[in-house]
């Protein structure tokens, strides 16, 4: 009888296992659909940065702010952009390392999960054997 309760106990711990490991998995693609977003902005404005370099110091340089054009310095827009680039790259440094603690913590709960099921499968296997034992 204590088996039977020691079984079912296990039975509940897994399921709670696999609803957390579940949702962290969700989460895990969460942050690496923010990695590849991450990396479009930083893809996007080293093209900006590029081009940006390629003008004459007396180019017309424009901002899209809303639906208007507004025009801008030339060194001033440099200066956002090369901004906005090192912001991006920490970012990506940040959930970089999100991703890799996530991982880590993934591998360990799937790690427990297999210990319990390992435990339930001898704890079964125990309780037929008994079964077995008192026919």
């Amino acid at each position: 009888m204590a088996a039977f309760k020691e079984l079912q106990a296990i039975e509940k711990h897994l399921q709670e296992l696999g609803e957390k490991f579940q949702a962290h998995q969700k989460e895990m693609q969460k942050t690496g659909r923010a990695r590849e977003q991450l990396e479009t902005q930083r893809q996007e404005n080293s093209m900006v940065k590029e081009e940006l370099d390629l003008v004459e110091d007396d180019t017309n340089v424009f901002k899209m702010i809303g639906p208007v054009l507004v025009k801008q310095d030339l060194s001033e827009a440099r200066i956002t952009v090369s901004k906005r680039l090192e912001y991006i790259n920490k970012e990506i440094s940040r959930v970089e390392k999100q991703l890799s603690e996530g991982q880590s913590k993934a591998g360990k709960l799937h790690e427990n999960i297999q210990k319990i099921q390992a435990r339930h499968k001898d704890l079964q296997m125990a309780m037929m054997q008994q079964q077995q034992q008192q026919r």
